[in-house]
């Protein structure tokens, strides 16, 4: 939590302990008390002590939360300091909860420290029973109104709080409305409305076997305890995990008297934006509805219109809301997500956000906000990440190809995604499990659908705004989106979607453009994204909308390269994808593999000789491969001149260089059956048979393969001392660093650098080329990172290898066990992720903080690497830079995005005010 607490914070820690306060006024808290308050509940505060038309309410924190999830009952003292803070309201309101003459009605909902845009629960109307809904006519003067919101009520009453099916409400309007004629809910008149509250009450007594509660106290307490089960609802939990959100922070619950959109032409809600959350772009963005409460924007059960109308129908408010998205802008100083209400030309502010954003938009965002002297650069820095930088440097459709239009929708979130098109989430989880790409394509989406819009490419909507579920979730994923393309028919019965004549049906192959909007039949074909044209120096910063991202991105990096300690190299096996590497900014290279430059043609080579039976044979076969591999290390060299190349020897699990046993098997039995003596097979069966490994991961192979085969590391170490030579005779500046691999004990790492010093002095005396070669090794086995202080003793270097220490760590194969367990970890929450994606930081990660304090306390000047995947993910650099690492080492794709974060980490270290 903030340091900056409310002084009446006081024993929410301990719920046992007398005068824990779990009920706040809007009037009581503050932006900075989201652990306590959520984030809507603190900006409710903010906005109410900013002087900003908000709606008088109170709010239950998410320690009341805690306590009623863990013990399945609310604290004790709940009740009562909801009852004294309702009694509060009601007087400042003049009226009380569901009065029948005059009645005070509230929303519940709820309010997480992060944003979960949809995933738990909210309630309106609360306090309508069969008798206030005629005082509400009467007071409101509109009839209509009242029984329109006493059957909202119903609805959202029985689908949240007593669990009956949405779909059976639903339905029931459906009917309504076609024995009227009529296509929208607005079209149903008062006696309508009667008629369907009665047909929703029956649904309720049938479903959930029980009346709907008449007394408003009931309701508004079966709400609260509805809100805070929705934290742990399924839904729920797959979306934390999806964003990594804590699952044991709980929710708040929001008590905020109503306002009424749904009043007539008048009266209105919408959702608004400071700036365009898809580009960034300054301007007027948004969706409002007339005659609407504030769920029918979200939920894209009618097409809204653009913000900008707002002026044109009520110009009044308009300003206003201008006015206070200015307030907001400047007082949060970045791009502000608001919900608001207008009843009867009143505008009232219902919640205010920091915004969600798409990835070009954060970068172009954040330098704005610098541009106006809003942040600084540290801070605009840590407005992005490096998952954002990756969604930039995707590919995007090809604007010269020939395409076929569906149609066009809005842009609600970029890139490029192209997928057989499914009606229902099911099928989408079920052919991209498959391996299939899928579009998820609804009418609409709810928070029922989050799964299959995880596993879809892209997710289309025939309603909706920017500000719609798709719009808002798919951002927040990353995902490609386009709402509201009305002119497509989706008919999810049928499995099918129509525009005029033309059918697509489900498993058809559509593409759609999350920054154009437009939807296109078959598949588009891509090009490269800009962001990595300019990366690798094709694309400059300029005037157009491509450029002016572009420039963005050069402006954040710069300033991220300028404060980052740590160093980012390269995983490169070949000169090609080292100069690639090296246009992207790589410092040079973290992980030479030589096992990927045995394979192809030179395979048969190396199965020589690892299946040599004299010294001769061995001989010949290291003699063919040393010009090779000097060769290779020549242009390794060439193309990181001046730059450090860490070359790992041969590290391969052996049965990656002997034939199939299987196959090897077959075609000796064949031949014997046909008494055809192939005395080759047989030998080479033989000693097939003998090298057989059960487990090739944890067998014969990194320095246990230098040690068994004589002159296998020499050769290859004569070869990168021969190449190194060769260069700076060739006026280069070769910084080669030799690293032994799978090392678990001092003496295995002594006697290969023994050999290796050897021949480093060798070349040097033939040469006469003085060479300075590091020897270091691999620290990927727990022994390794157990003892990292003898090995230290032997080696000037440690790149911790954590593909293969995770692996060790936890027991796991990596290849079987992604197949066949990991995606019930996930679902069941034992990972939040993939320990091969982002490092395990309290087992895995231990390891290498102990193994660098050990390493370093026998060699105060070991350089620390990394060169495991984990050396391009966001998450897993920040916790590379606490530890203290020299560098990291990833693929060169990836290579910006450590970059980035490897500034963020460093930026972040120095104390900077982030949000």
């Amino acid at each position: 939590m903030s340091e900056n607490k409310d002084p009446q914070v006081a024993d929410q820690g301990d719920q046992g302990v007398q005068g824990a306060k779990f009920v706040y006024d809007f009037t009581e808290g503050n932006k900075d008390l989201k652990d306590l308050l959520g984030g809507k509940g603190a900006n409710l505060a903010e906005m109410t002590n900013l002087g900003l038309p908000v709606p008088p309410g109170f709010t239950i924190t998410t320690e009341a939360c805690k306590v009623y999830l863990d013990s399945g009952e609310e604290p004790v003292a709940l009740r009562d300091e909801v009852g004294a803070h309702l009694d509060a309201l009601e007087k400042k309101m003049g009226k009380k909860l569901g009065q029948a003459d005059n009645p005070l009605l509230v929303s519940v909902r709820s309010g997480a420290k992060f944003s979960m845009p949809g995933m738990m629960d909210t309630v309106l109307n609360i306090g309508l029973s069969d008798k206030s809904v005629q005082g509400l006519a009467k007071q409101a003067g509109d009839e209509r109104f009242a029984w329109d919101s006493y059957r909202r009520l119903i609805q959202m009453f029985g689908k949240t709080v007593l669990d009956v099916d949405g779909e059976l409400f639903e339905d029931a309007l459906e009917k309504a409305k076609h024995a009227k004629k009529v296509t929208v809910d607005t079209d149903l008149d008062a006696a309508d409305l009667k008629k369907l509250v009665t047909r929703f009450k029956k649904i309720v007594k049938t479903e959930a076997g029980r009346d709907f509660p008449q007394d408003p106290r009931e309701q508004m307490d079966l709400a609260i305890h509805a809100v805070f089960d929705s934290w742990n609802t399924d839904r729920a939990k797959l979306y934390r995990r999806q964003e990594r959100i804590p699952g044991d922070l709980g929710t708040a619950v929001n008590v905020c008297s109503m306002v009424f959109g749904n009043l007539g032409p008048d009266s209105g809600t919408g959702v608004a934006f400071t700036r365009d959350p898809a580009s960034g772009h300054q301007g007027v963005y948004g969706d409002y509805l007339q005659n609407a409460q504030g769920e029918d924007v979200v939920a894209g059960i009618r097409n809204t219109v653009a913000l900008a109308e707002l002026e044109q129908i009520d110009k009044k408010s308009y300003d206003q809301l201008m006015q206070i998205m200015e307030t907001l802008e400047n007082h949060y100083k970045d791009l502000c997500d608001i919900e608001f209400t207008i009843e009867r030309g009143q505008l009232w502010m219902l919640q205010t956000r920091v915004g969600k954003r798409t990835a070009g938009a954060a970068f172009r965002i954040a330098t704005q906000l610098v541009d106006q002297g809003l942040i600084d650069e540290a801070e605009a820095l840590q407005r992005v990440s490096g998952a954002q930088l990756a969604q930039l440097m995707f590919p995007k459709f090809d604007e010269e190809a020939k395409v076929e239009q569906l149609g066009r929708g809005i842009a609600a979130s970029p890139g490029a995604a192209v997928g057989k098109a499914v009606f229902d989430t099911y099928t989408a989880i079920k052919w991209s499990r498959s391996g299939e790409k899928v579009i998820l394509v609804r009418r609409e989406t709810n928070p029922d659908d989050l799964d299959g819009m995880i596993a879809a490419e892209g997710i289309l909507t025939s309603r909706g705004g920017k500000t719609s579920h798709a719009a808002v979730v798919a951002r927040g994923m990353g995902k490609t989106c386009v709402c509201g393309a009305e002119e497509l028919g989706v008919d999810t019965k049928r499995r099918r979607l129509t525009v005029g004549d033309v059918v697509v049906e489900e498993g058809d192959v559509i593409s759609i453009d999350g920054s154009t909007g437009k939807v296109y039949l078959g598949e588009v074909p891509v090009v490269p994204s800009p962001v990595v044209e300019y990366f690798e120096g094709r694309m400059h910063a300029g005037a157009d909308d491509a450029d002016e991202l572009v420039g963005a991105v050069h402006r954040i990096m710069a300033y991220a390269d300028r404060v980052r300690r740590l160093r980012v190299r390269a995983n490169a096996d070949n000169a090609e994808d080292a100069l690639r590497a090296r246009r992207f900014g790589a410092q040079g290279i973290g992980l030479c593999r030589t096992e990927h430059m045995f394979l192809g043609e030179r395979r048969e080579m190396v199965e020589k000789l690892i299946l040599a039976d004299t010294d001769t044979e061995r001989e010949d076969s290291l003699k063919q491969l040393l010009p090779l591999q000097k060769q290779d290390f020549v242009e390794l060299f060439e193309a990181m001149d001046g730059l450090p190349v860490t070359i790992r020897l041969l590290d391969p699990p052996l049965h990656e260089f002997l034939p199939d046993i299987t196959e090897l098997s077959v075609r000796v039995a064949l031949a014997e059956s046909r008494q055809d003596n192939n005395e080759n097979d047989l030998r080479l069966l033989q000693a097939v048979h003998r090298l057989h490994e059960q487990n090739p991961m944890l067998g014969l192979r990194g320095v246990r393969l230098g040690l068994v085969i004589p002159g296998l590391f020499a050769m290859q170490v004569r070869a990168i001392a021969e190449a190194a030579a060769a260069r700076k005779n060739a006026k280069g500046d070769p910084r080669g660093e030799i690293m032994i691999p799978l090392v678990g004990t001092v003496q295995e790492l002594e006697i290969v650098r023994e050999e290796a010093d050897r021949v480093i002095a060798e070349v040097q005396e033939q040469t006469g080329v003085q060479l300075k070669l590091a020897i270091g090794t691999m620290i990927e086995l727990p022994r390794a990172a157990l003892t990292a202080g003898q090995i230290a003793e032997a080696a000037q270097f440690f790149s911790f290898g954590t593909n293969d220490l995770t692996q060790t760590v936890w027991g796991f194969s990596r290849d079987d066990v992604e197949a066949s367990f990991f995606t019930a970890y996930l679902e069941k929450g034992i990972f939040g992720v993939s320990p091969f994606e982002t490092i395990d930081r309290d087992g895995v990660g231990s390891l290498v903080r102990s193994a660098a304090e050990a390493g370093r306390a026998t060699r105060p000047d070991l350089k620390l690497g990394v060169c495991g995947e984990h050396g391009g993910d966001p998450e897993s650099v920040h916790f590379f830079h606490e530890v203290g690492l020299d560098y990291v080492s990833c693929s060169p794709f990836r290579i910006p995005v450590a970059r980035l974060e490897a500034g963020r980490a460093a930026s972040s270290s120095m104390g900077s005010d982030h949000r």
